[in-house]
């Protein structure tokens, strides 16, 4: 149950929406479809689907050409953020009827619905029906439908970006566990980062219609291929600076930078707003700053902060009422300091990642 997809692009009234895109995944793989809105997720995944036809390209399930085959003749399912339930049903008759419309026999639906109703964990829900559930129980029961056919390929097109903090974390808890059970191959669309490192697997960066960087989830974090993937990969999005690599020494808004064996020029530093700190840690360098706006969201604070005319965001535990124009110090630790080249392309990851 191999899905390659080979040079496929996809070019509608004149705008391409999807440039030529390699990708193999695998049985039993989870992965993640991270970019922001209208970077391509939703338009790749349909490719993938047979919802719609590439403009050029291949699409091989198995090894088979796929291209032209229709979404009925595949077996794929799709969820989407909007979860979509048929409200004068039971939960057993809406996980249940796509086996119907296969005309499979009742004692084959009957142990299907079952089985897959115990690893969505709504055996005590079946005689319900979904308006007497809760958002997360609805959902559940929109991904038991799809997960029912025995589908090899399931693609979940922001599945839970409608549903509260609290049925987010529970739901984003239990997908790893019901994935790793199923043995298909998932896609998952997100626009948030930390989303992409709580479900693991491989993500795939996407930006303007391209596939910027596929690999482990880690890895990709770590180890962005250029400044796009980065600016991808970091909620809020990473901090940048341009800066003169001289000798050995990158000049970073005053500080001095070592960065020893890189060559002589222009580069771009990034960080993440997390690395850049209130308090002191070791060899970390420091500036001064300004605060434009504080962000309290309960348990952390965003700060933005004018430091010589460049705009970071610092993202700090608790909670720190600064108003604007208050002066404070803030540190950086040089070993989570990324170096791209003058074209944007990883010139220098940050010494963390190396050793991670």
């Amino acid at each position: 149950m191999t899905l390659e997809l080979r040079a496929i692009t996809r070019a509608a009234q004149g705008q391409v929406w999807i440039h030529p895109t390699d990708l193999t995944l695998t049985p039993g793989s989870m992965n993640v479809l991270l970019g922001p809105t209208t970077a391509g997720k939703t338009t790749l995944m349909r490719l993938m689907a047979g919802l719609d036809a590439p403009s050029a390209g291949r699409i091989l399930w198995n090894g088979a050409d796929v291209t032209g085959q229709r979404v009925q003749d595949r077996k794929v399912a799709m969820v989407y953020q909007q979860f979509i339930n048929y409200p004068a049903m039971t939960v057993y008759d809406n996980i249940a009827s796509p086996l119907r419309l296969q005309g499979l026999p009742r004692a084959q639906i009957d142990a299907r619905v079952r089985e897959t109703a115990d690893l969505m964990r709504l055996t005590p829900m079946l005689d319900r029906r979904p308006l007497e559930l809760s958002g997360g129980q609805q959902q559940r029961t929109a991904l038991a439908r799809a997960l029912v056919k025995n589908a090899g390929l399931v693609l979940l097109d922001e599945p839970l970006a409608n549903l509260d903090y609290k049925l987010r974390e529970e739901l984003r808890a239990e997908i790893p566990r019901i994935f790793a059970q199923s043995g298909a191959i998932f896609v998952y669309a997100t626009t948030e980062p930390e989303e992409a490192l709580l479900l693991g697997g491989n993500t795939a960066t996407m930006w303007e219609g391209r596939v910027t960087q596929f690999g482990p989830t880690p890895q990709v974090y770590r180890a962005p291929v250029d400044a796009t993937t980065a600016r991808v990969f970091a909620d809020p999005p990473m901090n940048f600076a341009a800066v003169r690599v001289t000798g050995g020494q990158a000049d970073l808004a005053g500080q001095a930078l070592p960065v020893p064996g890189l060559a002589d020029g222009s580069y771009q530093a990034g960080f993440r707003a997390p690395h850049l700190r209130l308090l002191p840690v070791p060899g970390a360098l420091q500036f001064a700053a300004r605060v434009d706006a504080s962000e309290i969201t309960g348990a952390e604070t965003y700060l933005h902060l004018d430091v010589d005319g460049r705009r970071w965001t610092l993202l700090a535990e608790g909670v720190h009422a600064l108003a604007p124009d208050h002066r404070l110090t803030v540190w950086l630790d040089p070993a989570h300091v990324y170096l791209f080249d003058a074209q944007g392309r990883l010139a220098r990851p940050a010494p963390y990642a190396r050793a991670a």
